[in-house]
């Protein structure tokens, strides 16, 4: 039924074991997987009284991003190897994670959204909102959610 499964990764230990569960998920379907990192947007400085200084340029941090990214999708694909499933990486810079997401899937014409929910429930989810939700409530394609 779904042949190409877009799964988001951000290095977490749930991040970590979604991927295995994933795998197997691709290798009972025959499916292949896109891991997809979201890069973070170089924070703006707030300028004034109280500032905090950040001596990291926009460069510095576009380039520590894309290693973190680099690190996390290659070690995937590397699992993806060893299990003997198709995959490929991609990552985008997005100050919204589940935009970024939702735009790789479209792009890589993955069929089904595998990721992870970190569970974040009353204050804490009403404050950070959920990535996940945000993904499955916007997602045009159908999005399983493995906790």
């Amino acid at each position: 039924m779904f042949k190409h499964l877009l799964v988001p990764i951000d290095g977490s230990p749930l991040s970590e074991s979604t991927i295995g569960r994933a795998l197997s998920f691709a290798r009972d379907a025959s499916a292949k997987i896109t891991f997809f990192f979201a890069k973070p947007e170089y924070p703006l400085a707030f300028y004034g009284e109280g500032a905090l200084i950040d001596p990291t340029t926009p460069e510095q941090f576009a380039q520590m991003a894309d290693q973190q990214a680099h690190s996390i999708l290659d070690a995937a694909a590397g699992k993806a190897k060893a299990a003997g499933v198709v995959a490929e990486t991609r990552s985008s810079v997005s100050d919204a994670p589940w935009i970024g997401i939702i735009a790789a899937a479209d792009e890589v014409g993955a069929d089904l959204v595998f990721m992870a929910s970190h569970g974040r429930r009353g204050l804490s989810g009403l404050l950070l909102g959920s990535e996940t939700h945000k993904v499955l409530t916007h997602s045009k394609i159908p999005v399983l959610i493995y906790r």
